[in-house]
């Protein structure tokens, strides 16, 4: 990384600040300081495999918050897990 970069990514680290909360579509997504990522849970839904997915609304409304945090600069990426969870990880 050269030192423009650097410079312009410690910027970004060091001023942006997080809001503890970002509402889309319905969806409320808490800002976790710990794992740095955005969560929020929803219904636990399977596909045809029996696999878990993530709700459609909530995971259309994480696409949305990931491509808003980009739009700042920042490093973002829509994650799933167990249980309904979505994160928009900070990268």
């Amino acid at each position: 990384m050269d030192m423009i970069s650097t410079m312009m990514l410690y910027l970004i680290l060091t001023k942006t600040k997080m809001n503890k909360k970002e509402t889309i579509d319905g969806y409320t997504f808490k800002y976790n300081k710990e794992h740095n990522f955005y969560e929020c849970r929803g219904d636990v839904c399977y596909d045809d495999e029996h696999d878990e997915v993530p709700e459609e609304g909530l995971w259309k409304a994480a696409c949305k918050l990931e491509q808003r945090l980009k739009n700042q600069g920042l490093n973002a990426q829509v994650e799933h897990s167990e249980k309904g969870w979505v994160e928009v990880a900070l990268l």
